[in-house]
């Protein structure tokens, strides 16, 4: 993906939103928005954001699963049968 394409002015983008917007659901590509020159801002389609967000999810919850696996061939943690006991004593 060259991200150069994808880097315009703030002002471009005011004078120019319709446009913008347009190729932002076109393409599902973020956009980066400079002030001064300087990247200030990332715009994008809130499907493509939404997409996004799911893949983090999706990598977070993967992680997690890993971590809880290492730890269990480690030998680290707690078997869920002494959870459930423990849970049932303090209940009473």
């Amino acid at each position: 993906m060259d991200i150069t394409k994808d880097i315009r002015p703030l002002t471009e983008f005011k004078r120019e939103t319709s446009r913008f917007v347009a190729r932002l659901k076109e393409t599902g590509r973020p956009s980066v928005l400079t002030v001064n020159g300087k990247p200030s801002v990332v715009v994008m389609d809130a499907a493509a954001w939404q997409d996004m967000q799911d893949q983090i999810d999706y990598a977070q919850t993967v992680a997690g699963i890993r971590k809880g696996l290492d730890q269990a061939h480690a030998g680290e943690g707690i078997e869920a049968a002494v959870l459930d006991e423990d849970a049932l004593n303090t209940a009473d």
